[in-house]
């Protein structure tokens, strides 16, 4: 029987493949597409739900149920013996994904499950997602912005760059074209490792990530534009969970930054 085991939720963007091979659970979390209830790479694959979106359907996010996340805990415990303690730090997408990395890593170091919890909880506010849009169509669907202020913004070409820190999402900029917003993304990271990050990022303690619901294209373009403006660093890049792309929409582009744990 082993010592600890690490379990996650799919909106960290870990699928089953990695899963497999880092030896995690992931757990699939529900949305709904026109009320019909899907499950996050058990049911409908990414092209899919992106040509969907494009149609403009509706689309919600949901929970799944306790008899779900128990029967996965129930699972994991014939195998490890113990506790079950929950990791609250605030982590969503690449960060996320890279925290379940952080965990792994330390379960072979030999660290407990109660020492990984606490090492993963120091670095809780450690962490800002900026993301771009290139629609704001899906926040006037999760009503963070009225029809109007939405359909002035299409009009205008408005690309709002919104900025995610631990439970708390701001609109950060309004941008005129896409090429503007990346431009605001990578000038708020920066100016973020001068200032709220500055001691950790001279230790070389921050992690540089990306995400996208765009093409892959689009994608290695925005990495290699990372990249360049920071040179030296590794840029870690996910596609942005489903789940998330149903707040975020298609064609999207994100850049995070978080403290490594000590």
């Amino acid at each position: 029987m082993g010592t600890t085991g690490v379990m996650t939720d799919s909106h960290s963007g870990i699928g089953a493949e990695e899963a497999v091979r880092l030896g995690i659970k992931v757990l699939p979390m529900p949305f709904y597409v026109n009320e019909k209830l899907y499950r996050e790479g058990v049911d409908i694959s990414r092209e899919e739900f992106y040509d969907k979106l494009r149609e403009g359907v509706d689309v919600a996010t949901s929970q799944p149920s306790p008899e779900e996340v128990m029967e996965l805990w129930d699972q994991m415990l014939t195998q490890y013996e113990g506790k079950v303690f929950v990791v609250d730090n605030g982590r969503v997408s690449t960060p996320m994904h890279r925290s379940v990395l952080d965990a792994v890593e330390m379960v072979k170091k030999g660290y407990s499950a109660e020492k990984i919890k606490t090492l993963l909880e120091a670095v809780r506010e450690k962490m800002v997602i900026y993301v771009g849009l290139s629609t704001v169509s899906y926040l006037k669907k999760g009503g963070r912005i009225s029809s109007v202020a939405a359909l002035a913004a299409d009009m205008l070409k408005i690309k709002p760059v919104m900025r995610f820190g631990v439970g708390k999402l701001d609109v950060y900029q309004k941008c005129r074209g896409l090429k503007n917003a990346r431009k605001t993304m990578i000038d708020a990271i920066r100016e973020e490792f001068q200032t709220n990050f500055k001691e950790a990022y001279e230790a070389g303690k921050v992690y540089l990530m990306a995400a996208s619901s765009s093409t892959k294209e689009v994608t290695e373009e925005w990495v290699a534009q990372i990249k360049e403006n920071f040179p030296g660093m590794e840029v870690m890049c996910d596609n942005l969970s489903l789940g998330l792309s149903c707040h975020i929409g298609p064609d999207g582009l994100g850049i995070a930054c978080c403290c490594k744990p000590e």
